[in-house]
């Protein structure tokens, strides 16, 4: 799991203006991670409002399978990773919940469509989708966000890796970076290991091993 937060924990700001926290430096260090992964999740929100293209671009490199977790399917159609023959190399993972014409849609842009079963939440089951894309030959996920599918997968201890950028910025309010764990005790926190602190022009970026409470 890889995401830019300003030193106050925030993804964005108030109304999702999130370009850019980080720094061109920073940004080279994401790509390259990109580059290192079979595929690259986001969630809807991040597809809608940033719309990203979620390509390898400022290192050489191929670019992975790109994967939206789209519950209702709600990414639009001339969103980056589906226009313009992007769909091709898309998974969208929805639940019973799309519109079939939705699927439709997508699937005649190529996309491919998973529909899977929902968790207790009413949204993909994340343990599910990683299961189905081991499937498709995927060895190795990247998640770049948003809140909501940070929150998610670390949740259901799905992260084994966190590399967040932190920049040199403050916004009071905002978009934070992981929401409500769960967690009332300490000894319930999350750990990170083998860290490793890098600077990228203005920007830090912390890699490391999460280590789940009770050894799990």
């Amino acid at each position: 799991m890889s995401y830019a937060q300003t030193l106050d924990g925030r993804l964005a700001t108030v109304d999702g203006n999130s370009r850019w926290i980080s720094g061109p430096d920073s940004l080279s260090f994401a790509h390259a991670l990109r580059a290192e992964h079979d595929a690259i999740v986001v969630g809807a929100g991040t597809a809608c409002t940033d719309d990203p293209s979620l390509t390898v671009r400022h290192v050489p490199g191929d670019d992975p399978l790109r994967v939206v977790v789209d519950s209702t399917l709600r990414t639009p159609l001339t969103a980056a990773v589906l226009a313009d023959g992007a769909a091709k190399g898309t998974v969208l993972a929805v639940t019973e919940r799309a519109p079939e014409d939705r699927c439709e849609d997508a699937l005649s842009l190529g996309a491919t469509v998973l529909r899977l079963p929902k968790n207790s939440a009413g949204r993909v089951d994340l343990g599910i989708l990683m299961k189905e894309l081991h499937g498709f030959g995927v060895r190795s996920v990247m998640v770049e966000g948003g809140a909501a599918l940070i929150t998610a997968l670390l949740c259901d201890r799905l992260v084994d890796r966190l590399a967040v950028c932190v920049a040199p910025k403050i916004l009071g309010r905002g978009i934070e970076a992981v929401g409500d764990l769960g967690i009332c005790d300490l000894t319930d926190s999350l750990a990170l290991a083998d860290t490793t602190i890098t600077p990228y022009g203005a920007d830090t970026v912390f890699d490391s091993r999460v280590v789940y409470p009770n050894g799990a």
